[in-house]
Formats: structure tokens, C-alpha cells, sequence
């Protein structure tokens, strides 16, 4: 297959792709359902303070007049990763391919005209300048929302003391630092969600989320992660939330959390949009087709290419002048 050309996987989802990025958005929407894993002991906090980032929810959809703390995965948090992932991986590939590019990173030197700024947006605060003048701001694409942890604060928190060790009489000293840390094992059900984009923008979306697996504060010694796409809905609209997700996951964790579970819950949510009609769930099968083709699809030349002239079309798009009203 062409890397030019759609995967077989996509199809299902055709209707929800458009021709090419525009800075006026419409209403297609796709949402990514996965789940978060972490591997290793992770921090989830804010910079201000050493406490793990924490919320009080409902226990469940079912038991919603019961409360529970959950650990917060800030949505922020979320996205820092991996607009860097989707960059590193940009850089990389187009150096493999040979592919000329303008230079971008966070947060002084945005280029305001490749892949990921057309897709996570970005605002002429920057050093990037074009044509010598103030570049116009780029409206987001791709959106995240908190994710809260599946099982309770209490029992997937632990404070781990550190010691420092001389190097001299290999003895440790007077402790200096407890981090409150969230055990492995920890599941965190998540969504994005993917306004107006191309089937190109989606497959780089996708290798993102799947690529990414460090997390969190201090993820130099920690922070593991893997996501797991659980389930995949499109739509005029988002049709859940990662809020809702959780909880729903919380009623039916003993019987097993699968891709067939998640299916028949995007079902569910689905007789609640506005828009039933447009709204696709993609079934476990669709899912495991689309996502193993994603990761067997080779980031070539051709594709590269196409993905960046679209996004300096959409950049020169933007610059120009608004066209008037046609006359009747």
C-alpha cells in the first residue's frame, strides 16, 4: 500500500475525516477511548506543592450519591507529553526521509506551520515569526480532558523516602526527600478527541498515543506508562467524557474490562447525543484492525511530504485575506 494512501482500517471512519486542515473547524469529531497504565512508580503533581494531584468523585455511575478520591492525570499534563512525542517523532522521521522542514520546539521556537502545531495549536507569543511579522494564533484540533484514576486515592498512593549514599563509606545519610509517589498497576481511563482532522493527522495522532510512555514529574526515575486503545467513536459531537468513562468502568470492573465492554458502553452513550445519527462505534474488531495497521504503517517520504505541505497550505490559508461574501 501506498503511504500515500488511506489504511483499510480507516475506512469505517471516512465520513469523519476532511480533505485538509482549515483553520475554521466543522463539526467532525473523532474520540481515541484508551486506558493508561503505569508501569513503574509515577508523580502526579502540580509544581507548587509535593502532594499528589487529588479529586473527590462520585464512586460510580451506579453508587453516584457515594464519593471517592481519585487520583487527578491533568489534562495538561497529558498533552505536554505528548505534543513532544508527536514532535521527536516528526523530527526523527523527516531526518531518516530526508525530508527538509522548518525548525520547531516548545515553547520559544514554534514554527507555527508544521504537523503539530496545525493539530495542537500554537500562539505567535513565540520567537517564530513569519515573513518577518507577527504570525496569527493556531486553534487547537486535538483536546484532553482530566483522567481520574480507576481505584481509590488510599489504595494506590505511597510516600517513598529517599537516602543519600557517600560516596566515600558507602553509608546513607540523614534522609532528604519523600516523594508521594502512585503505585504500578494504576489504571487511568482516558479520551482524546479529534476535531476536523485528516485521516493523516488521526494515524499521527494515534502513533503519538501509542509511542508515549513517560509521564508525570521527575520521569527521569519513573513514570512508565503504557496507553491502551480500548475503543474508538466519531461523531458531530463528543459523546462521553473521561469522567463518565471512569465510572462506567468502575460498575463493571469485576466482570472484566475489555474492548468489546467499551464498545457496547460507546453504544450506550450513543442514544444520548444530539446527533444520533452521525455517530459511528467502531467495534472490537474494527479497533484491533484499525490499530495494528497503525502500527505496521511506515512514516515514508510520500507521507511526510503530504503531511507538511498541508500544513504550510493551512498556514498560508490563514495568513491571507478573508475572501467577502460571494453576490447573488
Amino acid at each position: 500500500m501506498s503511504a500515500t494512501n488511506m489504511p483499510a482500517g480507516f475506512a469505517p471512519l471516512k465520513d469523519y475525516f476532511v480533505e485538509a486542515p482549515q483553520p475554521i473547524l466543522r463539526k467532525e469529531t473523532i474520540q481515541i477511548v484508551l486506558m493508561r497504565e503505569a508501569l513503574d512508580y509515577t508523580i502526579f503533581r502540580t509544581e507548587e506543592t509535593r502532594e499528589i494531584n487529588k479529586v473527590l468523585t462520585p464512586v460510580s455511575i451506579q453508587k453516584a450519591g457515594e464519593q471517592m478520591e481519585r487520583v487527578a492525570f491533568l489534562a495538561s499534563k497529558q498533552k505536554a507529553v505528548e505534543s513532544r512525542e508527536l514532535a521527536q517523532v516528526l523530527r526523527t522521521a523527516t531526518a531518516r526521509q530526508g525530508v527538509k522542514v522548518h525548525e520547531c520546539w516548545l515553547k520559544d521556537h514554534l514554527c507555527l506551520q508544521c504537523p503539530r502545531c496545525v493539530l495542537f495549536g500554537g500562539t505567535n507569543a513565540s520567537a517564530s515569526k513569519l515573513a518577518g511579522k507577527n504570525a496569527a494564533n493556531i486553534k487547537h484540533r486535538i483536546a484532553y480532558g482530566t483522567a481520574f484514576s480507576l481505584a481509590d486515592y488510599q489504595e494506590i498512593q505511597e510516600s517513598v523516602l529517599f537516602n543519600a549514599v557517600s560516596e566515600q563509606t558507602i553509608k546513607t545519610g540523614q534522609a532528604f526527600n519523600v516523594r508521594n509517589m502512585v503505585k504500578p498497576a494504576t489504571l487511568f481511563p482516558s479520551i482524546v478527541s479529534l476535531q476536523s482532522v485528516t485521516w493523516q493527522e488521526f494515524m499521527l495522532s494515534l502513533k503519538t498515543i501509542l509511542g508515549a510512555h513517560r509521564y508525570g514529574a521527575e520521569s527521569r526515575i519513573g513514570g512508565d506508562m503504557r496507553n491502551t486503545v480500548f475503543g474508538i467513536v466519531a461523531g458531530w459531537e463528543e459523546i462521553i467524557t473521561p469522567l463518565e468513562f471512569t465510572l462506567e468502568l468502575y460498575d463493571r470492573q469485576n466482570k472484566g474490562i475489555t474492548p468489546k465492554t467499551v464498545a457496547a458502553l460507546l453504544q450506550d452513550y450513543a442514544q444520548g447525543a444530539a446527533h444520533q445519527a452521525k455517530v459511528k462505534v467502531l467495534s472490537a474488531a474494527e479497533t484491533e484492525s484499525l490499530v495494528a495497521q497503525v502500527q505496521t504503517f511506515e512514516l515514508e517520504r510520500a507521507f511526510l511530504s503530504s503531511v507538511y505541505d498541508a500544513a504550510e497550505a493551512y498556514r498560508k490559508g490563514q495568513d491571507e485575506k478573508p475572501k467577502s461574501r460571494p453576490k447573488k
